[in-house]
């Protein structure tokens, strides 16, 4: 179950990058054509249409609907997704997350023992942590809702991402190279969700970067690792 998660996961972060980076550009061809900007993107740019690119995609990535109508060089480009498109996926993603985590949970808490049934239920609480971003960020992008609220339960899952990279290495058996790839995995995370809190609640100009960060961490995290899981060449001890 671990693998069917992380291949979705994989392809949810691959398609919310390349979306981010579209809106970001699209956002930004905006930005240097007032006839076609809205007051989404704010009448006063700070630093020119490179900076207001960024900040409209954070917004977007929040929720706000930045630009009603983007150039056509913006609309045109094949990085530019639409949001309902990228709100599918995010549904899709989220829902097979929270299936899974209940199942988890489910038979932890159906377990013998304790020792048996814990990391079932710890797996759970995992999975949902991300489920639930997913699910948020479609929510948004549907209700136009702001991103600040996102941003901060971004942060709190940076944080407890670290937590369990450390708890993961600190308990992997014989070096298993499932594990630790999972370990090393839990920190990428950390810093991913960390640029999605200053990209969404601290309003910093890193929307492309944060872009391209999940896009490469969508492949070497998750879809990787589950091809390796689901094709039986790893497994996690």
């Amino acid at each position: 179950m671990t693998g069917v998660v992380l291949l979705y996961v994989g392809a949810v972060l691959i398609v919310n990058g390349i979306w981010l980076v579209g809106q970001a550009r699209a956002a930004a061809i905006a930005s240097l054509m007032p006839a076609m900007e809205t007051t989404a993107v704010r009448s006063t740019v700070r630093g020119g249409g490179g900076y207001a690119g960024e900040a409209a995609a954070g917004q977007e990535l929040g929720g706000e609907r930045v630009v009603a109508r983007p150039p056509r060089s913006g609309e045109a480009h094949p990085l530019f997704i639409q949001n309902r498109e990228v709100s599918i996926l995010n549904i899709f993603t989220g829902f097979i997350g929270v299936a899974i985590a209940i199942t988890f949970i489910v038979a932890g808490g159906l377990a013998s023992t304790p020792a048996v049934g814990l990391p079932s239920i710890r797996n759970g609480g995992a999975v949902l942590l991300f489920a639930f971003t997913y699910l948020w960020v479609a929510y948004n992008q549907y209700a136009n809702a702001g991103g600040r609220a996102l941003g901060w339960y971004s942060l709190f899952v940076a944080i407890t991402a670290i937590v369990f990279g450390v708890y993961t290495v600190q308990n992997t058996p014989d070096s298993n190279t499932a594990d630790l790839w999972l370990a090393g995995n839990w920190f990428a995370w950390a810093v991913l969700w960390g640029m999605f809190w200053a990209l969404l609640s601290l309003e910093l100009p890193i929307a492309r970067i944060t872009g391209y960060v999940a896009i490469i961490e969508g492949v070497g995290t998750s879809w990787a690792l589950a091809i390796a899981l689901l094709w039986d060449k790893l497994a996690f001890a």
